[in-house]
């Protein structure tokens, strides 16, 4: 089989297209026969080597993709040859709180997708929908889940709450799908004003264009009364518009800081102090998570946004189309 292997962080030079044997699966283990993988910025981070965690040498990358088993372990009851399989994002995290003893991530401590066959430990995978295409299968295990997380953690946004999306990447869009799907109304704020209407398409009622509108806070507030549930994807650049677009007692899940080395998250004090807003941070989610987001995108047959194919012999090329930014949903690798 052919594999991709990142020798070391900081080049994309180092990601290595290797032959190597099949594997065999231990009694407890799945192999499967990879047919497509998909990008996100943290990928781009363990690439670039400013991700928190540090992958173990020549790891093998991503931790999205699907995929078909075609041999099981002796000892395995979760799956047969046959059934369609994505990974979870962190492999030991099944339920419950997060703890130190289950960071491992596919793609960075723990081999991940971007290969012609993968194993895996039964309970790292879960199963997918049929309804949705293998490169759309590809797409959930990171983005997919993270905005998930983010609108079902604490207190889940009511029918007819406003809901902030911010860009047009991995995660805004999904975020923007799973809020529509609860009954939610739709703000998004986009770099491009091209996308205004891509964005309105998937179903967001307010778009604004950062470049015709830097302070869009006030012009959000205003248009919303306030936006109930902010899912902050872009980090330093948009924290105190954010803020400033919240309703007194709004949330906002803080999801990254994305690749801004050396810089904060700053909150204006004087809004702050006008505002009894809710900051909280999360990071991806659990496999039951992932399975109760694979549940209701089976029951609704939602799709995910796709940008962008490339076939496996061009991975180093998806990644340049990736760190260019200029991306609207996901970007794919077809392993098939």
């Amino acid at each position: 089989m052919q594999t991709y292997r990142l020798e070391q962080p900081g080049n994309i030079e180092w990601l290595e297209l290797r032959e190597e044997a099949v594997p065999r699966p231990g009694p407890h283990q799945i192999v499967v026969r990879m047919r497509a993988a998909s990008l996100n910025r943290r990928d781009t981070m363990i690439l670039n080597g400013t991700y928190p965690l540090t992958p173990r040498p020549g790891i093998v990358s991503l931790s999205d993709g699907a995929g078909e088993v075609v041999a099981i372990g002796d000892s395995v009851t979760r799956f047969a040859v046959g059934d369609r399989v994505t990974g979870s994002y962190f492999a030991r995290w099944i339920d419950g709180r997060m703890h130190p003893g289950i960071v491992d991530q596919l793609g960075c401590t723990l081999d991940g997708m971007l290969s012609e066959f993968a194993l895996l430990d039964e309970q790292w995978a879960v199963r997918l929908p049929d309804h949705l295409s293998w490169h759309e299968a590809a797409t959930f295990t990171c983005a997919g889940l993270t905005a998930w997380s983010a609108l079902t953690g604490a207190e889940i946004p009511k029918p007819g709450q406003w809901v902030l999306v911010i860009g047009s990447g991995g995660v805004a869009p999904f975020a923007l799908q799973f809020a529509k799907l609860m009954g939610c109304r739709v703000a998004a704020v986009t770099s491009r004003g091209e996308k205004t209407g891509r964005l309105r398409a998937l179903g967001a009622d307010l778009v604004i264009t950062a470049a015709e509108t830097p302070e869009w806070g006030m012009k959000l507030r205003e248009a919303s009364g306030g936006i109930d549930l902010v899912v902050e994807t872009g980090g330093p650049a948009t924290f105190a518009q954010s803020l400033i677009a919240s309703s007194l007692y709004g949330r906002i899940v803080l999801l990254t800081v994305q690749d801004h080395i050396g810089k904060s998250v700053e909150i204006p004090g004087a809004v702050y102090q006008r505002s009894l807003v809710t900051i909280s941070r999360l990071f991806v989610g659990s496999r039951n998570g992932l399975e109760a987001m694979l549940a209701a995108v089976a029951t609704h047959r939602l799709r995910p946004v796709i940008d962008k194919v490339f076939p496996f012999a061009e991975a180093p090329e998806a990644y340049r189309h990736f760190q260019q930014g200029d991306v609207f949903g996901k970007v794919v690798i077809d392993s098939a």
